[in-house]
């Protein structure tokens, strides 16, 4: 394809100066027939362009399969936001996990620069709205050498989230019921039905009538999928309200945690905030 494009562009060439040629002969209605030809040319050279771009994709795709067929670990559970991915041994000589470190990562499918993931560091990783499009790689590192596991694709999109992200967003009032898992740091040790409120400039967590946390959106704030070890990780955040005072919060299902993630940074900015998780580059 390389070869044939730039043979292509060579021949455009030729073609552009023939052109200018013939103008300068006053020969008007050739130099039509040959804007014509010019604009095929353009269009043929698109189409090889998109065609290339795409065999170099699958070709990445099959080294990266292959590559994960010889790792002694591999990722198990759907890549796809929503899902839930955990590190497994593929053999008895793969080290032991727990005697391992353990760090994830997300990257581009275009380059190998890895950016990390703050506090993802183990066998269990839930992809948020963030991910979506990146490849997610994990270092294991053991006494002895580091191993590297990488996502075959980039994280796909949850089929239908955005229809229902619309939805929400034509509501005056965005609303979703959660559960305190962890508050800054430690197990919440009531199990009872919270409501967090996401609007147009802040975030609000209540109970009933009484609310327990109302921040406007600030650079002290962050909301990201949760990254530590923790039950239901596919349907957690984390939401630092401000220094000092943060939660775990998990949802009624999936769907409900991304959407909020997701509503929550576009209204955050609006204000000109960018709401992310600890050191992300969104």
């Amino acid at each position: 394809a390389q070869t044939s494009g730039k043979q292509d562009v060579e021949k455009l060439v030729e073609e552009v100066q023939e052109a200018r040629r013939i103008r300068m002969l006053h020969q008007p209605s050739k130099v039509m027939d040959m804007e014509h030809e010019l604009r095929a040319l353009r269009l043929q050279l698109r189409e090889k362009s998109i065609f290339s771009a795409k065999l170099q994709k699958e070709l990445a795709m099959s080294k990266r399969a292959e590559e994960s067929r010889l790792c002694v670990y591999q990722l198990d559970g759907a890549q796809t936001l929503g899902s839930c991915l955990r590190i497994r041994p593929r053999s008895n000589s793969a080290p032991d996990l727990s005697k391992c470190s353990i760090q994830w990562y997300r990257m581009s499918c275009e380059s190998d620069q890895r950016q990390i993931i703050a506090g993802a560091n183990r066998t269990i990783y839930a992809p948020e709205p963030l991910d979506v499009g990146k490849l997610l790689q994990a270092d294991v590192k053991s006494d002895t050498q580091t191993i590297s596991i990488t996502t075959i694709a980039g994280i796909e999109a949850a089929p239908g989230l955005t229809s229902y992200v619309q939805s929400l967003m034509r509501k005056s009032n965005i609303e979703f019921n959660v559960m305190i898992s962890q508050m800054n740091g430690r197990d919440y040790p009531s199990r009872s039905v919270h409501v967090l409120h996401v609007g147009k400039t802040r975030i609000k967590l209540c109970r009933g009538w009484m609310n327990k946390t109302r921040e406007s959106f600030s650079t002290s704030m962050q909301l990201c999928g949760v990254r530590g070890g923790v039950s239901a990780a596919s349907k957690s955040l984390f939401w630092q309200a401000r220094k000092g005072l943060s939660y775990v919060l998990t949802f009624e299902s999936e769907r409900d945690r991304n959407a909020a993630i997701i509503i929550a940074r576009k209204c955050a900015l609006d204000c000109h905030i960018i709401l992310a998780g600890p050191d992300d580059q969104a």
